[in-house]
């Protein structure tokens, strides 16, 4: 009888080290498995989600997340898109802590994004690291820099309404947001 109780308390002991060994393994799992996720995986597993976007030089940015890429999102509000480069972001809320296992980022590099714009010859408000602004048409994207045709918002851009065409380095490029 005596040695019944012995045997219990082992055997209790034991499993309650089972589980704590369980529970240490599933954490530690759990800890890797997250070590693993990115940025870009929580953008994408965000989308359709409202985002906040607290960029260099002091913007904030709130918006329905439509859309992710190689180094970029885009941030909608009030069917105005915006589009965020991922390197001049402070702080974000509103992220899924997940990704989603099936969504993945377009390939698009953010030249390439913004090569996509300078086609479509919107007026955009360009918004740099160290919150300047620049109204007007990207005239064109090199390998490290963005041509801006500074011209007044409610005129398309013609040669005579160019005031300068203003060189900016993608570093420096924060967001570019269509001025529509």
């Amino acid at each position: 009888m005596r040695w019944d109780r012995l045997f219990d308390d082992l055997e209790s002991q034991l499993a309650a080290q089972e589980r704590l060994e369980l529970d240490s393994e599933v954490a530690e799992r759990t800890r890797v498995e997250r070590s693993k996720v990115t940025l870009t995986d929580r953008l994408v597993g965000s989308t359709g989600s409202v985002v906040g976007a607290h960029l260099l030089g002091g913007r904030r940015l709130e918006g329905v997340l439509v859309d992710v890429g190689s180094g970029w999102f885009v941030l909608e509000a009030r069917s105005r898109p915006t589009l965020v480069v991922t390197g001049a972001v402070v702080t974000l809320s509103g992220l899924a802590r997940r990704p989603r296992s099936t969504a993945s980022a377009r390939r698009l590099t953010l030249g390439y994004a913004l090569r996509g714009v300078s086609r479509d010859r919107r007026v955009v408000h360009v918004h740099d690291v160290g919150g300047g602004l620049t109204t007007g048409t990207i005239d064109g994207v090199g390998a490290d820099v963005v041509d801006v045709g500074e011209h007044p918002v409610d005129v398309p851009r013609r040669a005579g309404d160019v005031r300068s065409v203003r060189v900016l380095p993608l570093a420096a490029l924060a967001a570019v947001a269509d001025a529509g």
